[in-house]
């Protein structure tokens, strides 16, 4: 049975005449006629009764048209909906993103994609680099944005955005007052550092190494932004964070950025390099781009 056959039993169950089927369906007499009897003969069911030089809908077709019906309407619904999966109108999105990222930069984003895709399930969850870059490599992601440098193995990176890192002390810190830090100063420095795998503690270890500093002294080691500023703003350590974490807390006079110029980063947006994004996450990808 084909949605071909269904479609030309319907239309002369409707008319109740071949050759007017024919002629609203486009097709040959013929092939009408040759469509029914291999319908009927395929399930051993007659439809139609033929009296005379006609055909009359029997028992057995009236019941089987309201079938053949929602059959149709389904395989309409289906070609819809696949429409609409191409065109990136339906489907699910799993995005993962590093914390400065998800906390900072997204939100603005996801808001408008949502309110534009409002038939797009988006599943978010947080983490760091390391393991947002891990998801995506895995397929448990399909798109992952995070703000450190990764290995780019397996993975497209594509540039959505970027900030820099700022140095930041609490009020009765010593920094505070300091016009300008050398890195001998860093050096000798307590810290309240991100943890390992994080975005910003990648960047801030590789500046260190910029200025040949290997390794610092590490007071406390803090899975989030919030924790490490409010670990610093009692007077004790200093930390680096994104621009953009650090701005709320410091105009609510909470810590102070002091001056030193660390390399601005990357925002980056990770797809496995093997795998076909779905329209939905190009269409988001799409609006990322600066």
């Amino acid at each position: 049975m084909t949605l071909e056959q269904l479609r030309i039993f319907l239309e002369v169950a409707r008319l109740q005449h071949v050759t007017r089927a024919s002629e609203t369906l486009h097709l040959t007499q013929s092939a009408v006629s040759a469509s029914l009897a291999a319908l009927e003969a395929q399930h051993g069911v007659p439809f139609f009764d033929r009296v005379g030089r006609g055909i009359v809908l029997n028992e057995a077709g009236r019941m089987f048209m309201p079938l053949a019906a929602a059959v149709l309407r389904r395989a309409s619904e289906a070609e819809n909906w696949l429409a609409e999966l191409r065109g990136g109108e339906v489907g699910t999105l799993r995005l993962q993103a590093s914390q400065t990222v998800a906390t900072y930069f997204l939100p603005s984003h996801l808001i408008r994609f949502q309110s534009l895709h409002p038939r797009v399930t988006l599943h978010f969850i947080q983490g760091n680099t390391a393991t947002v870059a891990a998801a995506v490599r895995s397929g448990e992601a399909d798109l992952g944005i995070v703000e450190g440098r990764v290995d780019g193995q397996g993975l497209r990176q594509t540039t959505v955005g970027g900030d820099r890192l700022v140095l930041l002390v609490g009020a009765s810190h010593l920094w505070r007052q300091q016009p300008q830090l050398t890195a001998t100063a860093l050096a000798a420095a307590d810290w309240v550092l991100r943890e390992a795998g994080s975005g910003t503690r990648a960047l801030f270890d590789e500046a260190l190494q910029g200025h040949g500093i290997n390794a610092v002294t590490q007071m406390l080691e803090l899975p989030s932004n919030e924790a490490c500023i409010a670990a610093v703003e009692t007077g004790h350590g200093a930390t680096v964070l994104s621009e953009h974490a650090a701005a709320p807390h410091c105009a609510a006079g909470r810590v102070f950025e002091v001056p030193f110029s660390f390399p601005e980063r990357a925002f980056t947006a990770l797809s496995h390099s093997e795998r076909s994004l779905s329209r939905a996450a190009e269409n988001f990808l799409a609006s990322l781009r600066p």
